[in-house]
């Protein structure tokens, strides 16, 4: 529900009025056949944009009553017949105080960075804070609840590349928009979007030799093995990950566990168990070496932990037939791993996938009851959460199913995995 803060425009005030969220307001725009983001009608509601298309301004006269220039000019409030009391003035009581909050404080953000000619340490510091907040909350927030935030944070950091630094603070920008590229090389990934995730994934490797941070730049190639692997080109997921893997060596941080372990998962959807098993050995040993470095220190998607590695070793090992019982063990310890959701590695995709390595091992070994058992926590989630991962290791226990001569006998859960995947997260109102 929107605050109940002055409107600026009269399309704000109708939108207060209807004691709705932005969001809920979209889905309506969407159900009437027009297309529009939550970030696009908030500026619109804010006076910041005034440009629409022909369609969004039929929806809106539809929607609200009136024409769009009547909706995007500048609210006047009516007289106020009755004096507030002072003991109550400037009180909210809508509930939604956290959205006023954040509200506030994104205000406050935009004043600190803009009252200065050049960043200071304070503003430096107000920035990293950006970039650290979003890394941590993606993988465990679903990425409608952060996407405008995280645009709005590369948006933040290229404006002040675009603009007259010190010296001192440039490689910290580059390094800060190299991360902010990761994650929508990611977000555009999870959109089932990999030409788009390649693009951001490109740039934030710009940025990271502008910064010359060699663990930035094998996280960079990490993202772009993993994108390559969900879009069905193995051969590149494993070029990535070995050019990667140079840079990983001289970094020394968590993503020379990360580059191994995802090359092992695509020389196994290779079909190339000795390759596949001597990558995750390389990821094991690289443990000895590990020390965490500023990116590491991000927390969330900038850093590859043992959960992780259980993952990916059980979703590797799940592609080959002679490795049943090491990927019934690694996932069944990966599922493990992932069941507090306060643990600050908790991934609800990580999750996921654990459970469909899992449903696909007991395939293997004849388990139908079993693997329903497994993937039944997949196919429960939310629309929000069916992020481009977690829609293919679905259809990869689909997959398992009809190869596995047993179709007949699991054809509901067939049809359970159908249903599932007709709605991913593409289908969301954004």
């Amino acid at each position: 529900m929107a605050g109940r803060y002055t409107p600026r425009t009269v399309l704000a005030h109708l939108i207060q009025r209807r004691n709705q969220t932005y969001s809920e307001i979209v889905a309506e725009f969407v159900e009437l056949g027009g297309t529009i983001t939550e970030r696009h009608l908030r500026r619109l509601a804010s006076g910041e944009r005034a440009g629409t298309t022909p369609q969004t301004r039929r929806t809106l006269q539809r929607m609200f009553g009136k024409p769009v220039e009547e909706l995007l000019a500048p609210y006047v409030p009516e007289p106020v017949a009755q004096v507030v009391p002072a003991a109550a003035s400037g009180r909210i009581t809508t509930g939604n105080e956290m959205e006023v909050l954040d509200m506030a404080a994104s205000r406050a953000r935009a004043f600190a960075l803009a009252a200065q000619t050049g960043l200071g340490s304070e503003a430096m510091e107000q920035v990293y804070d950006d970039v650290r907040h979003v890394a941590k909350a993606y993988p465990q927030r679903p990425l409608p609840e952060i996407l405008g935030q995280l645009v709005e944070t590369q948006d933040l950091v290229f404006a002040l590349l675009e603009s007259r630094q010190r010296p001192e603070h440039l490689r910290q920008l580059y390094f800060l928009g190299g991360v902010t590229g990761g994650l929508l090389a990611k977000a555009s990934h999870d959109l089932g979007n990999p030409h788009a995730a390649l693009t951001q994934a490109r740039t934030a490797f710009l940025c990271a030799d502008n910064a010359d941070h060699h663990g930035l730049r094998a996280w960079v190639r990490g993202l772009q093995s993993l994108v390559s692997y969900w879009a069905g080109n193995p051969h590149d997921s494993v070029r990535y990950a070995q050019l990667g893997a140079g840079y990983a060596e001289q970094a020394n941080s968590t993503t020379g566990v990360w580059l191994p372990v995802s090359e092992a998962r695509a020389w196994a959807a290779l079909g190339n168990a000795d390759a596949a098993r001597a990558a995750l050995v390389r990821a094991e040993n690289a443990w000895g070496t590990v020390q965490a470095d500023e990116l590491d220190e991000m927390g969330g998607l900038c850093t590859f932990g043992r959960n992780r590695q259980l993952y990916y070793a059980a979703d590797a090992l799940a592609w080959l037939p002679g490795e049943r019982e090491t990927a019934e063990q690694y996932s069944r310890q990966a599922v493990d791993a992932y069941t507090d959701q306060s643990h600050p590695e908790w991934a609800f995709g990580d999750a996921a996938g654990s459970h469909a390595a899992m449903a696909i091992t007991r395939i293997a070994n004849g388990e139908l009851e079993g693997a329903a058992d497994a993937l039944a926590p997949v196919l429960g989630l939310p629309t929000e959460r069916r992020i481009n991962g977690v829609v293919h290791s679905a259809r990869r226990v689909h997959q398992a199913l009809r190869q596995s001569g047993h179709g007949d006998d699991a054809r509901d859960l067939q049809e359970e995995i159908e249903m599932f995947t007709r709605t991913p997260m593409q289908t969301f109102p954004q």
